[in-house]
């Protein structure tokens, strides 16, 4: 059935599914005194028409634009920076910004519809694994996404913002060769996260490149959380080669190794040197100071938020992917290995 180009109407849907316009607005409105198979030829005809509710069009065209940041997880001092960008972009461009969590649902289409019921200009997804459902609803809801470094990188043509995660793993790793260390293990992420991944290559090629061995066990996955630094440190460090020297995937990581050598009465930098990624504001305050690679979260968050509203706006962006420059910056949890 040919889709008119005109804004669909409940009467233009209601006409379609050969019901009432009482029926179509009951489903919208999720009243249960509708048959299932009259809710999903409805529901069907809703998406085909790209019918967009009343409530919808006045946030639209009334009120503050708004971009919403959207986390799969608890926030945490990565997701601050983050925030930090986004919201200082926000408020340099007039828009206002909404922080949320997403709620696991199996209803892709009504996620993205009451996104732009709350006259949500743009979605920034940060960390996420979003399906298919939910890019296809999204994309039917004519709402522009952002994604900062997702886990996966879907197959759909989608825009993303990164860092050079290969760069820096690459960078964290030589540095501590440059310390005379040879025995360097790696505590990183999800084992199917883009930036884990990326971030393990960097450290894979700067050991191949130096001829240091990657000795078994000396890789290890988990959540980018301080508990993977506690128990993959505790792991790592019960060897009976352990490593004197220790990448970790992000600052969280790192913090909780330091804790599992420090009960191991194990001195950092002496007896252990660590380095970390991404900056955060827990990096400078550790004990010691934390070695890490500076990820520009604050920018990646400015970034998100320029893109999605040029995309709203139907502007041309230069490119899909882009990754902004990480940079080692040199603290006290890392010395030249001991004798």
């Amino acid at each position: 059935m040919p889709v008119s180009s005109r804004k669909a109407t409940l009467a233009t849907v209601a006409a379609s599914a050969g019901v009432s316009v009482a029926t179509v607005s009951k489903v919208l409105n999720g009243r249960s005194d509708v048959s299932p198979a009259t809710r999903s030829r409805v529901q069907s005809l809703l998406l085909q028409h790209d019918y967009v509710s009343s409530a919808a069009r006045r946030a639209e065209t009334s009120g503050r634009d708004t971009v919403e940041v959207q986390f799969d997880k608890e926030l945490n001092a990565y997701s601050t920076e983050i925030i930090q960008g986004a919201v200082e972009a926000g408020a340099a461009l007039g828009v206002g910004v909404v922080i949320s969590i997403r709620q696991q649902s199996d209803r892709p289409a009504a996620w993205a519809s009451d996104l732009l019921a709350a006259g949500r200009r743009a979605l920034i997804a940060v960390t996420s694994e979003l399906t298919p459902g939910h890019l296809t609803a999204l994309s039917r809801a004519r709402l522009p996404l952002v994604m900062i470094d997702p886990l996966n990188l879907p197959r759909a043509r989608v825009t993303s913002i990164g860092s050079t995660n290969f760069a820096g793993g690459l960078a964290a790793t030589q540095h501590l060769l440059s310390l005379g260390h040879r025995r360097i293990a790696y505590i990183g992420g999800h084992a199917t996260a883009a930036c884990h991944q990326a971030r393990m290559h960097g450290y894979r090629a700067a050991m191949e490149a130096e001829g240091a061995p990657v000795l078994p066990g000396y890789v290890q996955t988990g959540h980018f959380r301080y508990h993977d630094g506690v128990v993959g440190g505790a792991a790592l460090l019960d060897l009976p080669e352990p490593p004197t020297a220790i990448f970790a995937g992000n600052d969280a990581t790192a913090l909780g190794i330091i804790e599992a050598a420090r009960a191991r009465a194990l001195r950092i930098p002496a007896d252990l040197s660590i380095v970390g990624f991404d900056d955060t504001q827990i990096a400078p305050t550790a004990s010691p100071p934390l070695t890490t690679v500076r990820q520009p979260l604050r920018e990646m968050g400015g970034v998100a938020l320029r893109t999605g509203l040029r995309l709203a706006a139907g502007e041309k962006i230069d490119s899909h992917h882009v990754e902004l420059a990480t940079a080692l910056v040199v603290r006290g949890s890392t010395a030249s290995v001991g004798p």
